[in-house]
């Protein structure tokens, strides 16, 4: 994946808290439970957080939160010095992230009013070890999440280093831009109104918590499919696609299963098998229509 080398970043977009600490007293920590440590906490969480795995750790929660701290001066100034166009986005790792979130919310901003919605923004917090969100506390090992109650995407960098060294996947640029995207599926999906009618409580191949993840795996898709369009990403690759999908496999709940207890039980499913994940972000991208990824009425 590259980037127009001349298009300008927005980095009001993406809070910088890197190092800055960002964890006040009080409210529910955002860290899962369960004696399998840092392995169990990543499981399938590349595109969420599911309340029956982890308990405290909900894309969806309603409790009261400490206020989010607010960036720190310095690394925010950084960020906005650094990354001003695409070439800074080609060159170093958090102005991409500015860039890919530059690109997915535009494109939402011009994709929603064709729907007869409108777009709200949500911004990328960055941060390092823990940080404040309005869904609580948050440990940087539970993943990347959206907290809908701030409406914004929460992401830890090292998290891209732990998806290749513990789960075996190849990353890349497209990796990233992948989860990025489909986090900002839950948003569009709670702007709909989706995360609030779902059962948390199910799980399942069939369950709420499957086809919500999928549908945002397609949404996604979506979103890649209209990227070059955005002006800030130029065309797609092969081997881009290729990135995405190896990622959204590696994190299947099948896969992760068979890694941590030797067999698969789809009945605990929560995010859905790495085959579905490949086969939605597929339909998205191929497709490139909304309408395509209503997985609540689609057989998976």
């Amino acid at each position: 994946m590259r980037f127009n080398e001349n298009a300008q970043l927005d980095t009001s977009q993406v809070q910088d808290r890197r190092g800055g600490g960002g964890v006040r007293p009080g409210g529910a920590m955002m860290v899962g439970g369960g004696g399998l440590g840092l392995l169990i906490l990543i499981v399938g969480l590349i595109f969420g957080v599911d309340p029956g795995t982890l308990g405290s750790v909900v894309e969806g929660v309603n409790q009261t939160a400490p206020q989010s701290q607010p960036a720190d001066a310095g690394a925010q100034s950084t960020l906005a010095q650094s990354c001003r166009v695409g070439a800074d986005a080609n060159a170093r790792e958090d102005c991409r992230i500015v860039g890919i979130v530059n690109s997915v919310q535009e494109f939402w901003r011009q994709e929603l009013p064709r729907q007869g919605g409108q777009y709200q923004m949500a911004q990328t917090r960055l941060f390092t070890g823990m940080t404040s969100t309005g869904c609580g506390n948050a440990s940087s090992e539970v993943g990347p999440f959206y907290c809908p109650n701030d409406q914004s995407v929460y992401l830890d960098l090292d998290f891209f280093k732990e998806l290749q060294s513990r789960f075996g996947a190849q990353g890349g640029p497209f990796a990233e831009a992948y989860v990025l995207a489909h986090e900002y599926g839950h948003h569009i999906q709670n702007m709909a109104g989706i995360l609030d009618r779902m059962d948390r409580r199910e799980t399942g191949p069939n369950s709420d918590a499957v086809r919500s993840e999928l549908m945002a795996d397609c949404l996604a898709g979506v979103w890649a499919a209209h990227a070059a369009e955005t002006g800030f990403i130029q065309g797609l690759t092969d081997q881009d696609i290729a990135q995405s999908l190896d990622a959204a496999a590696s994190v299947g709940d099948d896969r992760i299963q068979k890694q941590i207890q030797g067999r698969v039980n789809p009945e605990k499913f929560t995010h859905g098998s790495a085959a579905q994940r490949q086969k939605w972000f597929s339909t998205g991208y191929q497709q490139g229509q909304v309408k395509s990824c209503d997985t609540f009425s689609a057989t998976l």
